[in-house]
């Protein structure tokens, strides 16, 4: 059965379709919160808080982008309210401060051996306002105003992030022996 037949039978509230939904991206949905979450109980509540959020929502779905993509938006904008709800504190980004991003780090030359693993990990062992950004940006391939929209800044900010972001990432993998070392 086609996702938008099943979609059609889950706004009229049809359980058997919405397990089929569930089951077909539970899992896909889990790993994308587990990336923000890193704990694999957080992770399962926030998948499930996004299917509640989702069928509770879905008369909202337009179609315009593929139910998947919807899907994993409200997943990931459900762990990153777990994230805040955990912190209690959000410092608020000054444009200002951080000034304007002229271009992208250009170098960068890496060993063959680093694996996307490798590159997840120094994402995560990076500052969390790096964090965040860069792994909607590079993992997520989300683009500028939409991590604007999930985070709740500006473009300009997001634009900033992602680059002192990948800035800190480039010298973490050559720090860790992953790059050329020039």
């Amino acid at each position: 059965m086609l996702t938008t037949d099943i979609i059609e039978q889950c706004k009229r509230n049809d359980r058997k379709a919405q397990l089929q939904l569930y089951n077909k991206y539970c899992d896909g949905m889990y790993y994308v919160a587990f990336r923000f979450l890193k704990d694999a109980y957080e992770a399962e509540e926030a998948m499930h808080e996004g299917f509640i959020n989702a069928f509770s929502k879905l008369h909202q779905f337009t179609g315009e982008v593929t139910f998947g993509a919807w899907l994993k938006r409200i997943v990931i904008n459900k762990s990153l309210d777990m994230i805040k709800a955990k912190r209690a504190t959000i410092i608020p980004l000054n444009e200002e401060v951080m000034g304007k991003v002229d271009d992208d780090p250009q170098d960068w030359s890496i060993d063959d051996n680093v694996t996307v693993e490798h590159i997840k990990k120094t994402i995560a062992a990076l500052p969390e306002k790096y964090e965040y950004p860069l792994m909607l940006f590079l993992i997520e391939g989300y683009d500028h105003q939409e991590i604007a929209e999930i985070l709740n800044i500006t473009e300009v900010a997001s634009r900033t992030l992602v680059h002192r972001g990948k800035k800190k990432l480039q010298q973490q993998l050559k720090v860790n022996n992953y790059g050329t070392g020039y």
